[in-house]
């Protein structure tokens, strides 16, 4: 946990090996690979424009609750061992105050890369900023399996 503009921030980090050259694995975070990761019910895409700086994602939501999740993509790029975009979370749900989150892609060989989830948040309190990183685990941990299987060579 570290202290942003005095509230506690709580990070999450998954980390995922998956077959494919690192850059190509970062160009298929497009409209195909977000459909795999959403939850089977309670969200629709509204808008999806991309992983590249500039984009926008807009989710709807019905379970747990009815509401509204907006998000920028305020940062992408590469280098010879990693890519990588940022989401930045501008319409959130209660009891979130901030979310960014980095899906950073690394290159492991030839043909392989691990994918990084790097999801830092703030809440209203600290109490509730440590309550909900159970829920967080358990709504993002299911991106491994789905990685794995959506960037398989079969």
């Amino acid at each position: 946990m570290d202290i942003h503009d005095g509230y506690i921030s709580m990070t999450l980090r998954l980390a995922t090996e998956v077959d494919g050259f690192y850059l190509d694995v970062i160009e298929r975070f497009d409209r195909d690979l977000f459909e795999a990761l959403k939850p089977p019910v309670g969200m629709q895409i509204a808008q999806f424009t991309g992983s590249k700086k500039g984009d926008q994602v807009i989710l709807n939501f019905t379970v747990p609750a009815k509401f509204t999740w907006r998000s920028d993509i305020i940062e992408d790029g590469h280098d010879d061992h990693r890519a990588w975009f940022v989401d930045e979370g501008i319409i959130l749900p209660w009891p979130l105050k901030t979310w960014r989150h980095e899906h950073i892609v690394e290159h492991m060989g030839p043909n392989r890369s691990r994918i990084v989830d790097l999801m830092s948040y703030t809440c209203s309190n600290a109490l509730i900023t440590a309550m909900i990183r159970p829920l967080m685990l358990v709504a993002f941990h299911p991106r491994k399996s789905i990685y794995k299987q959506y960037f398989s060579q079969e």
